[in-house]
């Protein structure tokens, strides 16, 4: 039986086995092998040809959005409309065979745009050059998840459990678990929270599914036994997401102010160039950059030429000055 049809009968049990108190080690087990097929399934192919097989771009400007969705949902036009780069749109699908890279001009700030080939659904298992496309996303600041919003619920719950599947997290942040694997002791579980999801018992088999016998556990929060084994694998990408509905002026008003009220979620529509200054807004917030301006002693700040920094920084992580006798004072505009 090859690693597909053992993930695919592991998912079967999962999704027949009912949630209670007696089950839940029996699901926590399924849960960390699925994990661990999964992981070998993420890995490249020693028979594999290291020639040709991704599409990647090297990275540049102060950030990097990733543009991922089903084919024909409106990401090479939306390219188009943002950046100077021209990415072929057409009715058909598949127009889109490469990764195209853009860059978004905004608030003195170069943010490159990766307009990655449609998805489909299975690409966790390669389907569609689906592994290149995702491998690509894991090294954005975040990902616009493109969507039609004629059938928008449909395609962003396929695309959330492919790219779940593979270790993205969307809108999460990392568990606050303590994990340090040790030589010798035993396994040490201590949690400074009331825990309603795991239990200790829990916790020591899914360590011992991994084959680990020793080691500290602490739980700072009351987290699932899925974000424990997140903890454990240590491969997780983190990561904002905003969900884009294209396409807003082929539905309802009442439907698309339904849309817009969904958490992490804005209405666009490429075609009517339909609030894509708000979207703008929006990604910027996601991104947590700021502007830091410098200025020479004695004369006005030079507003034409920022500093782009993640907000949160201090003058420390400011590059020198760029002629000397400057100094740094942080304007934030």
């Amino acid at each position: 039986m090859g690693i597909l049809e053992k993930i695919s009968e592991i998912e079967k049990e999962i999704a027949r086995t009912q949630k209670n108190k007696a089950t839940e080690y029996h699901l926590g087990l399924l849960k960390a092998k699925l994990a661990k097929y999964r992981a070998q399934l993420l890995e490249p192919s020693k028979s594999a040809s290291s020639k040709g097989e991704g599409f990647d771009v090297m990275k540049s400007g102060d950030a990097r959005v990733a543009l991922i969705g089903f084919p024909s949902v409106g990401k090479s036009t939306f390219l188009s409309l943002m950046t100077s780069t021209a990415s072929e749109a057409a009715s058909y699908e598949f127009t889109t065979l490469t990764c195209i890279p853009g860059v978004i001009e905004y608030k003195g700030a170069n943010i490159q745009l990766l307009d990655l080939p449609g998805i489909i659904e299975g690409a966790a298992q390669g389907k569609g050059r689906g592994r290149q496309v995702i491998a690509v996303a894991r090294t954005a600041d975040v990902v616009i998840m493109m969507l039609d919003a004629t059938k928008g619920e449909v395609q962003r719950s396929l695309l959330e459990k492919e790219l779940e599947s593979v270790g993205i997290r969307l809108n999460k942040h990392k568990p606050n678990i303590y994990f340090k694997p040790k030589k010798g002791g035993g396994i040490s579980f201590n949690s400074t929270v009331t825990l309603t999801q795991c239990s200790e018992k829990l916790v020591q088999l899914i360590l011992h599914e991994y084959k680990i016998f020793n080691a500290e556990v602490l739980f700072r929060e009351d987290c699932s036994p899925d974000e424990f084994i997140d903890v454990i694998v240590g491969n997780r990408v983190y990561m904002p997401c905003l969900y884009v509905y294209n396409k807003i002026d082929q539905i309802s008003m009442e439907e698309v102010d339904r849309l817009a009220r969904k958490p992490n979620s804005v209405v666009i529509s490429c075609g009517m160039k339909l609030n894509l200054d708000y979207l703008l807004e929006m990604l910027w917030e996601y991104l947590a950059l700021t502007c830091i301006y410098t200025k020479k002693r004695g004369q006005r700040p030079d507003f034409t030429d920022a500093i782009i920094l993640r907000k949160g920084a201090s003058v420390e992580h400011v590059p020198s000055p760029r002629s000397l006798g400057a100094t740094l004072e942080v304007l934030n505009k």
